[in-house]
């Protein structure tokens, strides 16, 4: 066999074994299997170069060579759907169509498929001779951006479709997901570095799409359901049968796609459908319901937003009804004191909750919790659960109210409670395990010191043991030392003094960041260090020379002072320096700093695919313009991206305030 027909057998074995695994669930190999198979491939396109195929498997690990997505107008606009909210409202729509296309006495002469309405992000998918071309996300629906290469490394997408009956050219349309599993292993990983966690798995999908390391997006584990197909060759006169056509083909279509054929086996659906959804693998926000027959949808046509042949019926949020346990009071790295609701298990959105964060004082008490309370828990679309009632006709006789704790549950300290704040404090800073533990983990996350191999149950062992009891300690640890832990193996330990000694060329302004000065976070941290530009500086600035910084206000400018005024703190930063660690901010060259944005106050909002959120800030700083958080008379314009958040939408309408996209900002700076 000549290598040319190796390579071929090898692909279509992969794809099979692909598709077998990603999309049918039956795969047929172990992991060991394929990977030899993959090695045997990827060595043959390494010996054979022109041999190679971008739509190779071998190719979906992506690459950080990625540039800025290219915009490309539909073929077809991707509208959106209109939406329902009851069982009268999705009955009224079919009364609708019923009446438009002449018929009556039930759903008998208009068929309706039904399906499941995925959380993800919409994309459009072509495909010319059997071969994935383009990838295109919805965007405002008249053109969008082609993320062709985010998308080859989706493993439930076929590349190359198999031999079949698919028409030369077609568009797929589906929803890109991220899965409840992979969703929550990202977030622990966010979580572990102190980065934001995401929301829910829609925006953590949407944001991965869009990102321009398509390396980075292999491992994410996105996957995909596809429910439209567009051609001007279907292989059949309706939806139904196209879109098993397309499974057929290779592509992810959800066994929950059902053919209707009365307004009963509709709310029959419904019914079924709301309940079920919770043990699918991925999040889901509704259902969809389209009329099957093409031509009775070309006759029902469309309104300017949104197909008159297909509704979106919405589950309300999702609220489960559990005891509680008990609410534990937990103590955070600045002190604050959380009240946490442990619950008897209860499934939600497809994930065991156990405990829910009640946040402060303030909610236990509008909330009236008393002990062993029957608590409803709502998550409605989103990862983090939320306790919003209590069932008073279930709670038990003598039940008491749960009393906010008067000390710190760790080390006995009387709390105190900042005026005009809701949280409760232990002041006991320097001497509150939990606080110290958490200044250690905070210190060597990922975007303060980035210490790799430290994570948070070595900072415990390591404080627990006597070898770090603060950060600069961190800078003294030796091999020997660390082998004499438990669970520290010489992997282990080798990795975390390589991580200490990369630390030290992590720049001042996330070495500041990683202080854990209160009040004082990541933006911040960089505008004061921009400002002052060492740390001697900063430790000697009075009240009105720091408040001079921008955004830094009294309340943050005493903090500083206060942080500094301690002595040990003090040490802390000579020791630091000592040690190696930048306590001063490298020459910056101005060269190609503007003042076209002097003055200007912008917010960023959505998903962007020229740059990222930071770069934008950094433009805007560039250009002498101020970066702020939230919309306000006082905001210039609103940078605005893809899912841009309902809230300040309506904010900056209401306000007056310019809203520009990407281009026009970009335009606007002069880097069109």
């Amino acid at each position: 066999m000549t290598p040319s027909e190796r390579i071929k057998e090898l692909r279509e074995q992969l794809n099979r074994h692909n598709r077998l695994y990603y999309v049918e669930n039956a795969p047929e190999i172990d992991d060991r299997q394929y990977d030899m198979l993959m090695k045997e491939l990827e060595k043959l396109e390494h010996d054979n170069p022109d041999l190679d195929d971008p739509l190779s498997p071998s190719h979906r690990v992506g690459s950080d060579l990625s540039k800025g997505f290219t915009q490309v107008t539909h073929s077809r606009p991707m509208l959106s759907l209109g939406n329902t909210y009851s069982l009268e409202e999705v009955n009224d729509w079919i009364d609708r169509c019923n009446d438009s296309l002449g018929n009556s006495g039930g759903l008998l002469s208009v068929p309706l498929v039904g399906e499941m309405k995925y959380d993800g992000t919409s994309i459009s998918l072509t495909y010319e001779h059997g071969r994935l071309v383009r990838a295109v996300t919805r965007g405002d629906g008249e053109k969008g951006d082609d993320v062709t290469l985010n998308v080859k490394t989706i493993r439930s997408i076929p590349l190359v479709l198999p031999t079949g009956d698919w028409p030369e050219t077609f568009e797929i349309r589906g929803e890109i997901v991220l899965p409840w599993k992979e969703f929550d292993r990202l977030n622990e990983e966010r979580a572990f570095n102190e980065e934001p966690l995401f929301a829910n798995p829609r925006n953590a999908a949407a944001g991965t799409l869009k990102m321009l390391d398509s390396s980075i997006v292999a491992k994410r584990g996105l996957d995909a359901y596809f429910y439209y197909l567009l051609s001007d060759e279907l292989p059949v006169d309706n939806h139904y049968e196209n879109m098993l056509k397309a499974r057929e083909w290779g592509f992810k279509v959800s066994d929950v796609m059902t053919l209707l054929h009365s307004a009963q086996e509709v709310d029959d659906f419904i019914n079924r459908w709301d309940i079920e959804r919770r043990n699918l693998p991925v999040a889901t926000d509704g259902l969809v319901f389209k009329v099957n027959n093409l031509r009775q949808q070309l006759n029902l046509g469309y309104t300017a937003k949104s197909p008159r042949w297909a509704i979106a019926y919405k589950f309300a949020a999702e609220r489960a009804q559990t005891r509680l346990r008990e609410v534990s009071f937990e103590v955070g790295r600045m002190g604050v004191i959380t009240p946490v609701a442990n619950l008897d298990p209860v499934l939600l959105s497809g994930t065991i909750v156990k405990r829910a964060s009640l946040h402060n004082e303030d909610i236990v008490k509008n909330l009236d919790i008393h002990e062993h309370d029957m608590l409803y828990v709502e998550k409605g679309g989103e990862i983090i659960p939320k306790i919003t009632g209590v069932d008073t006709d279930a709670r038990e006789a003598g039940s008491r109210p749960v009393e906010f704790v008067t000390h710190c549950p760790d080390c006995g300290t009387r709390l105190i409670r900042i005026p005009g704040e809701a949280a409760w404090l232990c002041p006991n800073k320097y001497g509150c395990r939990p606080q110290i533990i958490g200044r250690l983990e905070h210190f060597v996350g990922r975007n303060m010191m980035d210490i790799e191999g430290v994570g948070d149950e070595n900072c415990s062992l390591l404080y627990d043991a006597g070898l770090v009891k603060d950060i600069a300690d961190f800078y003294t640890l030796t091999t020997p030392a660390l082998r004499e832990l438990d669970r520290v193996g010489p992997r282990t330990a080798d990795r975390i003094l390589e991580g200490v000694e990369a630390s030290k060329s992590v720049t001042f302004d996330r070495v500041l960041y990683a202080l854990s000065i209160p009040y004082v976070g990541a933006t911040l941290s960089r505008k004061v260090a921009r400002a002052a530009k060492n740390i001697d500086a900063i430790m000697s600035m009075s009240r009105e020379e720091l408040i001079a910084i921008d955004d830094v206000g009294p309340r943050i400018a005493d903090s500083i002072i206060e942080h500094f005024a301690y002595q040990p703190n003090r040490v802390l930063v000579e020791r630091l320096r000592e040690a190696g660690v930048q306590m001063s901010m490298p020459e910056e060259d101005t060269s190609d700093h503007t003042t076209i944005l002097d003055g200007k106050s912008i917010v960023i909002s959505g998903v962007f695919a020229l740059h990222s959120r930071d770069e934008y800030k950094a433009l805007i700083e560039k250009n002498g313009g101020k970066n702020v958080g939230s919309i306000s008379k006082k905001t210039d314009y609103v940078l605005a991206g893809d899912n841009m958040g309902p809230s300040k939408l309506e904010k900056a309408q209401k306000l007056g305030i310019p809203i520009i996209n990407e281009s026009q900002f970009l335009e606007m700076i002069g880097q069109a």
